[in-house]
């Protein structure tokens, strides 16, 4: 998802240098949506990882 991201930003840049603004402003958009999107996904999993650790933990002891 980070990658898909980048390559937004990628193509916004190199579509704001070519002079289309609109299009630049909406690749910008969406790699913004992306990397939100992305960050409350390892967010999320990084939790789940951890209290699935933590019972995992116990079920042992």
């Amino acid at each position: 998802m980070i990658k898909l991201a980048l390559l937004c930003l990628v193509i916004a840049e190199v579509a704001a240098i070519l002079g289309f603004g609109g299009l630049a402003g909406t690749m910008v958009d969406v790699a913004i949506v992306l990397a939100v999107i992305a960050a409350v996904l390892f967010v999320v999993f990084l939790l789940l990882g951890i209290f699935a650790g933590k019972k995992a933990k116990d079920m042992l002891d």
